[in-house]
């Protein structure tokens, strides 16, 4: 299991427990994620959803990129982008609000998945970064937020270059809301939560659906077909290698 769930006074923390890997997300974590959600939005007393990170050195460190060895064809390849996709939007478009409490690294994986929650409260020791294009690949959720959430240049900036911005960046850059000392990081976050959970939940969802409604659900089918085909690629399996062997790569562009 990469979740732990604790409920209280309409509140649920996710928290995703792995700190031995920075809670990279496994291959389990997509399927898990979606199915807590699923079951606090049926649970008829959760008002407001806290995901974090356990322990204090990261949030998610993203993809766990040891196991993207494992996809060796393209079907598997499209089929774990798929899974990525489905959860990020579970989270989008869950009826309950989310709130991304960022106790350290948000990288990769973990970046996007801050972008696809409604808000984001930040330690001030929390660093993002979307480094993708160091093992040949890119965020295939965060090319369609981030533009959105801190502008295309920015996007570039963090995509093409690996560059990691730390919390008070992020704050002016709109990648997060709150900035608080992590010692008041959960305090914050629950503080937030429990003033969305006394609100109409009805509003609420509704506010939430009517702001989202111009994001695009479509753009899903391209990334993933863009991010399938770049899973194929030389500089891919490179790129992964060297990860994996602790090496600089050398890409060839081929």
């Amino acid at each position: 299991m990469n979740l732990r769930i604790e409920e209280e006074k309409g509140v649920a923390v996710l928290t995703i427990d792995d700190p031995a890997r920075l809670n990279a997300m496994g291959a389990t974590f997509w399927p898990e994620l979606r199915g807590a959600l699923a079951t606090l939005e049926a649970d008829g007393t959760t008002r407001a959803v806290i995901i974090t990170g356990a322990g204090e050195k990261a949030f998610s460190a993203g993809g766990d990129i040891a196991s993207f060895a494992a996809l060796t064809d393209v079907t598997s390849k499209r089929a774990f982008q798929q899974d990525c996709m489905r959860t990020f939007a579970a989270v989008e478009e869950s009826p309950l609000p989310v709130i991304a409490a960022v106790n350290g690294y948000a990288m990769g994986g973990g970046c996007e998945l801050t972008m696809a929650c409604d808000i984001v409260v930040a330690a001030d020791t929390a660093v993002f970064g979307m480094p993708e294009t160091a093992v040949g690949l890119v965020p295939g959720f965060g090319v369609l937020r981030a533009p959105s959430v801190i502008g295309r240049h920015w996007t570039k900036l963090m995509m093409f270059t690996g560059e990691r911005v730390d919390a008070d960046t992020a704050l002016r850059i709109g990648l997060v809301q709150k900035v608080v000392p992590a010692a008041d990081l959960m305090a914050t976050a629950r503080g937030l939560a429990e003033r969305i959970a006394a609100a109409a939940p009805l509003a609420v969802a509704t506010g939430k659906n009517l702001v989202n409604a111009r994001v695009e659900r479509g753009e899903f089918d391209h990334s993933t077909a863009a991010l399938t085909t770049l899973h194929a690629t030389a500089d891919a399996a490179e790129g992964i290698a060297a990860f994996v062997g602790k090496r600089p790569p050398v890409f060839e562009g081929r």
